[in-house]
């Protein structure tokens, strides 16, 4: 790929006085076909929630695919203008969208059946594609139609340009996006979002047909207009023009799910972070097919220069603010996005070429999404195509070619020679892990030379961020130096599946006898083995015998003999060291990569050696295969599964629980993991026990301080039983209380409130609650 220059090519001044107004009928269209193309995407990833869990991988997968409907859509525009006639033109795209119509009422099809446990992604594309691939298309078709239209319209002016539609187009798109989460989702049930849809898709055809009428009786003009056109010489666009506009169109595409995964799986598993991304996406379109830009291409070159250093330099280090990594990385890419959508504009073609550079853009966005979301987590471990996208960002920029300044030279010196003070260091910390004698610096002395030479490389690197190439160079040099001294943990495996990115590490911790191998899924803590024979089986984190969940199974242990246990969720298996013999306990786990490394005993051994009774798993989504249990057969169900830091939000609803009480025995329990940093999901739960006829008790369980590092992890819990019976010991223990009283509408398969949840926890809700109930 080579430098761009947002100075060449550009085919009119972004300054330029703006022309006639543009006729309503022709906004509305783009408008109203934009927010129905992108209000459907958040609600059909919704409908397959229930198959596949929350992983990240699911947004990205059905990105791809709804980038690939676009192609179709913008495909079949571009060919639909080689027909002569717009009024014919919008006879056949009128039909077109009344045979995709066929498609409706919105719904998720069964013709598929279940996923494959493992490998959903084939699964997931047929799915969508019986389900909303029609109607998509079609609707994605009508932006680059219509503002063709526009240009060739009855009573328009000479070279009227319709660019602006574009923009039009994309702010429908944005509100239709923020709307879902904030108004739509917590406002209507499933199925009134589903009929609503599709409601609105007929009455878009209604619109639709009021501007074929508009557009036949101007038809006169129009056809003249046509005979005018096609009696000129067409621009001529070159295929290197076709193939800028590509990767100009691919970069964003893939930064956006890079920033999507790299937000969901390292920083946190909201899913509001999934929309986040994609509205700044849409936002840098508006920005950049403004006739005036709000920002202008060379300032956004230089803040996204500057951005870029900031980013890609802390990108390897954890960060206990969460809200200033956020900021980090969607403030950057918004900047990347905007800066290649500007030089897309600035090339972009004369209006008679108008499908053919929206189709380019089309086909960029379905490399950048193909290449995140299928090939990378098959070649790569870690999320690593970000930073490779990330580098590719300062390619985009003016190129300035000639012999470096001496100041260049010096910077490019100094990158060089931080990059080999953090080298150093590390050699000597590598030496010193692996046992060998370093030339014995301290560890402050380790920490401070790896910080002076990341900071070495990026002063140097903002140095050289006129010149094209060699700040790409000093760009690459700073991601490599960075992500090798990155946090300095002892991760020794990491391991990538559709649901997300697995890592292994080793800490030393002295109040447990030294190594403790431990399982993270993202940054969130999954499980940890000490390997010290004293503690190898003795349940850490989470499930240590004095916190809430290990104090159900100690009480169950005392009055049973022998207990039928299920586990909704693996993690590294810990819970299995409860597991006495005489005891049968089954691992309901949707990710084989977690089911193969908490079963080799080498890694850990809870399931294998420190468990007594038998050990089973059920692959798949709990959802799934626990419904396929008999009734009535566990005497504790433990509902303990999470992506990343979140609960799947389908394995909390009022369906969900009543299908746990009927798996468990009369006096089974279930217990609720509800730990959670960014949702409150403690009130939903409660709310939600009591809709499925559940009796239900809640502790805040808070780890004792002063203990070893892993010892006993602080955990939000709720039980729930048939009745008040199974939960009498634990009502006289002061430490369990009843549940919050219910102010909030129970969850469901049809409804959900995930943004209310994001904001009690902002409120701190929950602690207001444990507050006035102590007094």
């Amino acid at each position: 790929m080579t430098s761009i220059d947002h100075q060449a090519g550009r085919a009119r001044e972004n300054g330029a006085a703006p022309g006639p107004s543009i006729p309503w009928i022709y906004v509305l269209a783009v408008f109203g076909g934009a927010s129905l193309t992108f209000m459907v995407q958040p609600m059909v990833a919704k409908l397959v929630l229930p198959q596949l869990g929350g992983s990240p991988q699911v947004w990205n997968t059905s990105m791809v695919f709804f980038q690939a409907a676009l192609l179709v859509g913008y495909g079949y525009a571009h060919f639909l203008q080689r027909i002569p006639g717009v009024r014919t033109q919008v006879v056949i795209h009128i039909a077109v969208m009344l045979a995709a119509g066929c498609f409706l009422p919105l719904r998720m099809t069964e013709l598929l059946g279940e996923p494959a446990a493992g490998h959903p992604v084939i699964w997931l594309l047929g799915v969508l594609g019986l389900t909303i691939g029609a109607p998509f298309a079609a609707l994605s078709a009508t932006a680059p139609l219509v503002q063709a239209w526009y240009a060739k319209g009855p009573g328009e002016k000479d070279g009227k340009e319709p660019w602006a539609l574009y923009a039009a187009s994309n702010l429908g798109s944005l509100l239709a996006l923020l709307a879902y989460p904030v108004l739509v989702e917590p406002g209507l049930t499933l199925a009134a979002q589903r009929w609503g849809w599709s409601g609105a898709y007929c009455v878009f055809l209604l619109l639709m047909a009021a501007l074929a009428l508009r557009v036949r009786q101007g038809q006169p003009a129009a056809s003249e207009a046509i005979l005018r056109t096609q009696a000129q010489p067409v621009a001529v666009v070159s295929w290197r023009q076709r193939a800028v506009w590509i990767a100009l169109a691919a970069i964003p595409s893939s930064l956006m799910l890079g920033v999507t995964t790299h937000l969901t799986t390292d920083v946190a598993s909201a899913p509001f972070l999934w929309v986040a991304p994609l509205s700044l996406y849409l936002a840098t379109f508006i920005i950049a097919f403004q006739t005036r830009p709000l920002i202008k291409p060379e300032v956004s070159v230089v803040f996204m220069s500057t951005a870029l250093i900031v980013c890609v330099a802390t990108l390897p280090f954890g960060t206990g603010n969460v809200t200033a990594t956020l900021l980090i990385h969607l403030i950057t890419f918004f900047l990347c996005a905007l800066v290649c959508h500007q030089a897309l504009v600035a090339r972009r073609p004369d209006p008679s070429r108008l499908t053919d550079f929206y189709l380019c853009m089309s086909i960029g966005g379905v490399v950048g999404g193909a290449f995140n979301a299928l090939l990378a987590p098959v070649i790569f471990e870690t999320v690593l195509e970000y930073s490779l996208v990330l580098a590719l960002c300062a390619l985009v920029r003016p190129l300035q070619l000639g012999r470096p300044s001496p100041i260049e030279l010096s910077a490019t010196a100094i990158a060089v020679l931080g990059s080999l003070v953090a080298a150093l260091a590390l050699t000597n910390e590598a030496w010193r892990f692996f046992g060998k004698t370093g030339w014995g610096a301290p560890d402050d002395i380790v920490k401070i030379l790896t910080s002076v030479g990341v900071l070495l490389v990026a002063v140097a690197t903002i140095s050289v961020r006129a010149r094209g190439y060699l700040f790409f160079a000093l760009i690459v040099l700073l991601s490599l130096t960075a992500r090798l001294v990155g946090d300095r943990v002892a991760v020794y495996e990491s391991q990538r599946s559709f649901f997300g990115v697995v890592h292994l590490s080793i800490a030393d911790v002295l109040g447990l006898g030294g190594p403790v191998r431990v399982f993270s899924h993202g940054t969130t803590l999954h499980g940890a083995q000490a390997t010290d024979p004293r503690f190898r089986c003795r349940p850490l984190t989470y499930y240590a015998p004095e916190t809430a969940i290990g104090q159900v199974f100690r009480s169950r242990q005392a009055s049973q003999a022998s207990l039928h246990v299920g586990a909704v969720g693996l993690g590294a298996g810990a819970v299995a060291a409860y597991n006495r013999a005489g005891d049968r306990m089954t691992f309901f786990e949707i990710d084989p990569e977690v089911v193969e490394i908490s079963s080799n005993p080498e890694i850990f051994s809870y399931t294998t050696q420190c468990a007594k009774g038998a050990v089973d798993y059920q692959l798949g989504d709990a959802r799934l295969t626990l419904n396929h249990q008999p009734d009535g057969q566990y005497d504790i169900l433990l509902i303990d599964a999470f992506s990343s830091d979140a609960i799947p939000a389908h394995l909390l609803t009022v369906e969900a629980v009543r299908m746990y009480l009927s798996k468990i025995k009369p006096d089974g329990i279930v217990i609720l993991h509800l730990s959670n940093r960014h949702l409150e999901l403690v009130f939903p739960a409660a709310s939600v026990a009591r809709a499925a006829g559940g009796t239900a008790l809640f502790q805040a369980y808070r780890a004792e301080a002063g203990k070893p590092r892993y010892w006993a992890s602080s955990e939000d819990v709720m039980l729930v039983a048939h009745s008040p019976k199974p939960l009498e010991a634990f009502m006289r223990d002061r430490r369990w209380r009843a549940p919050p009283p219910a102010p909030v509408k129970p969850w469901s398969d049809d409804y959900m409130n995930l943004f209310g949840a994001l904001v009690a926890n902002i409120e701190g809700r929950r602690q207001r609650w444990e507050a006035e109930t102590e007094r």
